[in-house]
């Protein structure tokens, strides 16, 4: 399976955003969490994305078409993933986890990876806990439809070494 990441440009912008609103768009609609779902950010959100120091966006490429995308941003060791997205029509054929775990390895720097996702999507719980996420212990109610979960990854001292 042909699936690589690279870093997002300025000129990726508009292609991010509109599969960002495309990934994002039936969760909006099943959970009405209109304050944080990225399909309800504007435009600018993922140009600031991109222009962030202390975060890279990538791409997520399979068989060279952009499919998908992938927001890390730091705090010295500790490094968040938000937002992680593939299009619909992607989804549950492994190109996410190839992606994340090819992301995870461009930052040897990082002592520990954390996300958050929406507790009732169990599918997407599954996908985390299957790629080493545990749960955090910390939940933060959004709305009366959704619940939202926060993950951690430490990272083995001795690949960090690597």
């Amino acid at each position: 399976m042909d699936v690589r990441i690279e870093t997002a440009t300025l000129d990726d912008v508009s292609a991010i955003y509109d599969i960002q609103v495309k990934a994002f768009t039936p969760l909006l609609e099943k959970y009405k969490d209109f304050d944080t779902n990225p399909a309800n950010e504007p435009l600018e959100r993922v140009v600031s994305r991109i222009n962030n120091p202390d975060g890279d966006f990538h791409k997520v490429l399979y068989e060279n078409v952009l499919i998908g995308a992938i927001y890390v941003f730091w705090k010295e060791e500790e490094y968040w993933i938000s937002p992680m997205f593939i299009l619909p029509a992607y989804q549950g054929k492994g190109i996410a986890q190839q992606a994340l775990y090819a992301v995870e390895h461009l930052y040897p720097d990082a002592a520990s990876w954390e996300l958050a996702t929406i507790l009732e999507e169990e599918r997407n719980c599954y996908f985390y806990e299957k790629a080493g996420y545990k749960k955090t212990g910390s939940i933060e109610r959004l709305n009366q439809y959704t619940t939202i979960v926060f993950y951690k990854k430490p990272v083995d001292n001795q690949m960090r070494s690597k």
